[in-house]
């Protein structure tokens, strides 16, 4: 398992960094730039809002589905057809829900009208959400890698022909075109997702089969909840900031946070990309009655040297990485950025420990340690919002992903038994150490900043390699077993 583990994180990877980062800082990053902060700042304050009630359009069907066809191949011809018309039902719901909370909060035509697409786009990503949890359950991770990039690979095309391809003379530049982009993109995305998935399950035709759908809601009921009280804590920031903040001072701050929410979205990717894999062998492996010991110290050690190395990296050149991608008010998001790159850490963290505890059933717990972060994330963003605005929100979050982290990791421990390794804990405090020390070293180097910046990530991956975190010869003992 650690060798699949790893030949298809290196695909996965590869692929996802090949295409994400281009969208991140070549598309996403122009975009705002060219509509200006407010305006982006409104259509955020949007997508955010759509996402706080995406549990419903899932109620934790892919997560369940996921660690269900990853234990029970057979059942992917059993579940689909039924499962396929449950999620047109939970869309019908999610977008009366959704648009009554709207209406209820005075939105006005012109954000409802673009909140018609974005809730459009968030169903349409949870469907293919659903379609990868088949593929990936199937443990076909390369398939599953090249539908990941899919889509960001079409907008940055489609993007591209908006933004830089209409020659001189033509009209600005509309927010709603980057929404109607990604309408188009996912679309396409979810119609080769469904064709791959159909020829899996021999699909015939959906099935209407209420008694189905009551046991597949009861039975991924609490992964929904899950899923609901982590985005809730996510992604609430900005429109606490646009609705706490007076007048237009709420979407301005919103594209603030924006730009500095953006690069910790971007890396948060990476993580993300282990739990895809992580979670379906977790299942496995848990099923199997194999021990996860060495797969969670390998997933653990890879992702945690990235974690620290990104955090502190951005700590020390958090001006300069804002003045490279943006215009204005580099220094209010300069703030904002240094603090929030920290919560890269907590969700690192989260991704590993908690894709171990959902594969293992430790549901009510997540949930648990779920509700108390959401309580820290509101009360903290309603008292700081007010009096640092943006600022309040990237410390609301940072508190909010550590109140998270640290009882998963507690309770991975307990239930999993694992034995403290001090030697092992002692390299990750002496690595931490050092990486401040080369952060602060390489600001003295007289070079340009970029180069200093190259110089201790290199030099950060060698002091990994010294501490064995990052242990190439295990690595490819590993890749060589079989």
């Amino acid at each position: 398992m650690q060798r699949k583990f790893l030949t298809n994180l290196a695909l996965l990877l590869f692929l996802n960094l090949l295409v994400k980062p281009f969208w991140v800082l070549g598309i996403d990053r122009s975009v705002q730039n060219i509509v200006g902060e407010e305006t982006f700042g409104f259509y955020f304050t949007l997508f955010n809002f759509s996402f706080l009630f995406n549990m419903l359009l899932d109620l934790g069907i892919t997560n369940f589905n996921n660690r269900n066809i990853a234990q029970n191949h057979q059942l992917l011809n059993k579940h689909f057809s039924g499962i396929l018309i449950l999620k047109l039902l939970l869309a019908g719901l999610y977008a009366i829900i959704t648009f009554a909370i709207a209406f209820f909060i005075d939105y006005s035509p012109e954000q409802i009208y673009l909140l018609v697409w974005v809730a459009l786009n968030q169903f349409l990503l949870s469907f293919i959400m659903y379609l990868r949890s088949n593929i990936s359950g199937l443990l076909m991770f390369k398939t599953d890698s090249f539908i990941s990039v899919l889509d960001r690979l079409l907008m940055i095309l489609f993007c591209s022909v908006l933004l830089w391809g209409r020659g001189t003379g033509a009209s600005p530049f509309e927010i709603k075109w980057f929404v109607y982009a990604q309408t188009l993109a996912y679309s396409l995305t979810a119609v080769l997702a469904f064709l791959v998935v159909v020829k899996k399950s021999k699909f015939r035709r959906p099935n209407w089969n209420w008694p189905f759908f009551v046991m597949i809601i009861k039975q991924s009921f609490p992964f929904a909840i899950l899923v609901f009280l982590m985005t809730m804590y996510y992604r609430s920031d900005t429109i606490f900031l646009e609705r706490l903040l007076p007048g237009s001072l709420g979407d301005q701050q919103s594209g603030v946070y924006a730009k500095a929410f953006r690069l910790l979205d971007a890396a948060n990717m990476i993580p993300m990309l282990f739990a895809v894999l992580l979670l379906p062998l977790y299942s496995r492996m848990i099923k199997l009655k194999e021990s996860v010991t060495q797969l969670v110290k390998l997933s653990f050690s890879l992702l945690f040297t990235l974690a620290v190395i990104v955090t502190v990296g951005s700590y020390f050149y958090s001006y300069e990485l804002m003045d490279l991608l943006y215009y204005e008010n580099i220094a209010e998001a300069s703030a904002v950025f240094k603090r929030i790159m920290f919560s890269f850490i907590g969700i690192s963290t989260i991704y590993i420990f908690g894709s171990l505890l959902t594969a293992n059933g430790n549901l009510k717990e997540l949930n648990i340690i779920a509700f108390i972060a959401l309580v820290v994330n509101f009360s903290l963003n309603f008292i700081l919002i007010p009096k640092m605005h943006a600022l309040g929100s990237a410390y609301a979050n940072l508190a909010t992903q550590i109140t998270a982290a640290i009882p998963q990791l507690i309770l991975a421990i307990v239930i999993f038994k694992f034995k403290l390794d001090y030697k092992y804990i002692i390299a990750l405090v002496v690595f931490v150490i050092g990486v401040v020390l080369l952060n602060m070293l390489s600001k003295e180097v007289p070079f340009a900043w970029h180069i200093n910046f190259v110089l201790m990530i290199c030099a950060s991956v060698v002091l990994a390699g010294l501490l064995r975190l990052l242990n190439i010869q295990s690595l490819l003992k590993v890749l060589r077993d079989r």
